[in-house]
């Protein structure tokens, strides 16, 4: 008899069905497995031998053929433990063939029989929803699986109870769905003291979901300012907290099942690689910017960071996609984050400051500058300088707006372009300002004739590109938004001008 046990296997997001055939047969003792699994596979026969073997059950002296099938897919991971586990019970007898049948499962198996959480578990609930199964899966993610409503959950916590459970002796509960508890712990803008303008830019940015490059010497407060962006930020929709829920799922970073309703914000050191990044490795994981999804991805001191793995970015930011292409495979993660990145002005630092200068100079400037690309530049859609903060900014007392007046005010910019893109149906892929593209964007920026001729004969003088020519009409669009008007007047444009000029401090 050959028994049949499904699982998943991981290619990105996605969770493809794996059929795990368990085989006993006469012959020499032996246990293979076979189907391109890797080492963390191969290495289950000694985790179900002994979690077996904790429960008081011993694998028959006979040849034993584990098959994933399809054999041509890669298999990674010690989620298929629970399933090899399950089939050998059912080839054995030792549970009734029928009620596996209409299960997928996956965890992975400790010694003593114990079933441990494993990565993936969200993804795998929506994969066996859609195909009418039902989930076995480890107790702490229970919660986790619950949020695929309709789904039939078996949460157990050892291998034990999983097996009474089936025998009809015990009865395990169906899971409630967890989730992180709502945190308002956000850092305030009233910590800032003066920065004025960055502070009316990270207003701005959080509404139209932009791009934002700040320029400054060390100190002067670029990093408080990036760390506030999420506070600002209007609060994830059901849609938006299951997709950073899935990706946190896969990349492991859910604790104990609870789905996280707060948005990601991701500051990778400057040492990082191009696979940190934008994803890759032996088993092509998720890099910074899919973790990022839908929050915040903050890149301090830019250009310390490789010119290649900035480049890599460059895709990521137009599409909002990470394509990883290997010999092997080929995923596709999301990425859709508001990048925020910082830099000194020179190496020192001291070029923006009369007062403590700069040895080196125009050229110290020049080159530390330099190793940016420029393309690479020509997606921020806004580029500020965060001048120093003197003693007497110190000494001011708080601001008077703060992160939740801030707030507000985005939020009801928020919803005018939801409105607006729900009444053109283009929500699906346009929730907001930066993703317009087109000549949906020539469509929503009402431009008079006037002001139209101040915008070209700007961007003329400017030398800007025909990319920094529509992320100009994007920050304008976002600056009416603010404002709560429909067309866009002479300020607007001036004011996004005065954001895409690129901050050279020398």
């Amino acid at each position: 008899m050959v028994a049949h046990i499904a699982a998943v296997a991981f290619i990105g997001m996605e969770a493809r069905i794996i059929d795990v055939q368990v085989h006993i047969a006469s012959g020499l003792p032996s246990f293979t497995i076979v189907g391109l699994a890797d080492k963390s596979v191969a290495e289950s026969r000694e985790r179900v031998r002994s979690a077996l073997g904790a429960i008081g059950l011993a694998l028959p002296p006979k040849r034993i053929t584990i098959n994933l099938a399809p054999a041509d897919l890669p298999k990674s991971g010690s989620h298929y433990d629970l399933p090899i586990a399950l089939g050998l019970l059912v080839a054995m007898e030792a549970i009734p063939s029928d009620v596996m049948e209409g299960y997928l499962a996956l965890g992975e198996l400790s010694l003593d029989g114990r079933i441990e959480t494993v990565a993936g578990v969200l993804p795998a609930a929506l994969a066996a929803l859609s195909n009418d199964l039902g989930l076995v899966c480890p107790e702490k993610s229970g919660g986790e699986a619950a949020w695929a409503e309709g789904l039939c959950i078996i949460a157990a916590s050892n291998l034990l109870d999983l097996i009474n459970h089936f025998k009809g002796h015990q009865h395990i509960e169906q899971p409630k769905i967890t989730a992180e508890e709502v945190s308002y712990a956000y850092k305030d803008l009233k910590d800032i003291k003066g920065q004025e303008t960055a502070k009316r830019a990270l207003e701005v940015i959080a509404a139209g979901g932009h791009h934002m490059c700040m320029v400054g010497p060390p100190g002067s407060g670029k990093s408080m300012l990036a760390a506030r962006l999420s506070g600002i930020l209007p609060p994830l929709t059901p849609e938006e907290i299951l997709e950073i829920s899935m990706v946190a799922s896969i990349a492991g970073e859910l604790l104990e099942g609870q789905l996280s309703i707060s948005r990601p914000y991701r500051a990778p050191h400057h040492s990082a690689s191009m696979a940190a990044l934008t994803g890759g490795g032996i088993k092509v994981l998720p890099g910074e910017v899919t973790l990022a999804h839908r929050g915040v991805l903050f890149l301090d001191e830019l250009p310390e960071f490789q010119r290649g793995a900035l480049d890599s970015l460059r895709q990521p930011i137009e599409t909002g996609e990470a394509v990883v292409a290997r010999a092997n495979m080929h995923v596709t993660y999301p990425a859709k984050f508001q990048l925020i990145a910082a830099m000194n002005p020179c190496r020192c630092g001291g070029s923006a400051d009369p007062e403590v200068g700069c040895q080196r100079g125009v050229k110290c400037a020049s080159d530390y500058q330099s190793k940016i690309s420029g393309p690479f530049m020509d997606r921020f859609d806004i580029h500020i300088e965060v001048p120093a903060v003197s003693a007497m900014d110190l000494t001011l007392p708080p601001a008077c707006e703060g992160t939740q007046e801030v707030a507000a005010r985005v939020l009801a910019a928020r919803r005018i372009q939801e409105n607006r893109y729900r009444a053109l149906d283009v929500f699906a892929h346009v929730r907001c300002n930066a993703d317009l593209e087109g000549e949906l964007l020539e469509q929503v920026t009402n431009i008079d004739e006037k002001t139209r001729d101040i915008l070209f004969k700007a961007i003329e003088k400017m030398n800007l590109t025909a990319r920094g020519y529509h992320r100009v009409l994007k920050v304008a669009r976002t600056l009416a938004d603010l404002d709560a008007v429909e067309n866009i007047a002479q300020h607007h444009i001036a004011e996004a001008l005065s954001y895409r000029k690129r901050v050279v401090t020398l």
